[in-house]
């Protein structure tokens, strides 16, 4: 597990964003050959997208020959609804970015059978050669996708009820309104992230110091999820200072240590590299932006 500590949640996105571009380039995506990334939701996420987007114009990076999944879906809210993951995605990457609308795999809250859509998700994900890096974040409670306490680490992709802690974080999407959000999700499970050739989480804000704190310094426990990827053979959190709070002085020195090493190997960026034209990419969001019904 590598922890590295940025000061503030810009540097936390600023990180993420770099790192994502240089794991798409160095792995030279091709037509036979696609990088397969696992997307989260939230307001770090966010963040790490605008950078994307902003990295897409400049010619830094193409996602013409990505393939995407995200981690969860709402149950039974509208696609078209402003706070759906299918809304949030369009809004904050997909329309501004090169990727093909059939590469934009995102669960359906609406399904008419949604074990079968949760299972063919997994299928979807093996068939794609599974994922390649995998970023998710974590909730207050220790959640990573909508794993919630108590969930199995060897879960997978599957209905799920949400806590209260869940829905009343979440109600401030919805006017603060608990009665307004989604009672259940869709998500990947515990054993889809683990499966991921390379996991990396965003943690930004004091208010995920304990789920931080129970990931690195504590035993895994299911009543922690996030805390599984101690067992992953490469995972990275990316946090900030104030998510440092619970942790021991001697843990944030050690890995403010090796932070410094961390950092500047995700320097080491080709920006070069498998890039598409600005016509092309104007070529491709025209295409998406027509075709964004079936996403």
């Amino acid at each position: 597990m590598k922890l590295i500590i940025m000061e503030d949640d810009s540097g936390v996105s600023d990180w993420a964003a770099k790192y994502v571009i240089k794991r798409i380039n160095v792995y030279k995506p091709s037509a036979d050959n696609y990088f397969v990334l696992g997307l989260p939701t939230g307001g770090t996420p966010k963040r790490m997208y605008a950078k994307l987007v902003a990295a897409h114009r400049e010619g830094k990076v193409s996602f013409k020959y990505v393939k995407t999944f995200n981690m969860d879906e709402y149950v039974k809210l509208p696609r078209n609804h402003k706070e759906s993951y299918h809304t949030y995605m369009h809004e904050n990457l997909f329309a501004h970015i090169d990727i093909q609308p059939e590469n934009a795999n995102l669960l359906d809250g609406n399904a008419a059978d949604l074990k079968a859509e949760c299972d063919a998700y997994e299928r979807k994900i093996t068939e794609a050669g599974g994922i390649e890096l995998f970023v998710g974040g974590i909730g207050p409670d220790g959640h990573i996708a909508f794993n919630e306490p108590g969930s199995s680490l060897v879960s997978r992709t599957r209905v799920k009820t949400l806590n209260q802690e869940t829905i009343d974080a979440n109600s401030r999407f919805f006017d603060n309104d608990v009665e307004q959000v989604p009672k259940q999700a869709l998500t990947v499970g515990v054993g889809t992230v683990m499966d991921a050739r390379e996991v990396m989480v965003l943690v930004s804000g004091a208010h995920k110091a304990m789920a931080l704190h129970m990931a690195v310094e504590q035993g895994v426990s299911h009543m922690w999820t996030v805390s599984a990827l101690q067992q992953h053979a490469n995972s990275t959190f990316i946090v900030d200072e104030p998510a440092t709070a619970e942790l021991k002085v001697k843990t944030v020195k050690y890995f403010n240590d090796l932070g410094k090493i961390h950092r500047d190997l995700n320097k080491e960026v080709d920006v070069a590299a498998s890039v598409t034209t600005e016509l092309e990419s104007q070529v491709s969001q025209v295409s998406f932006k027509s075709q964004k019904s079936t996403i």
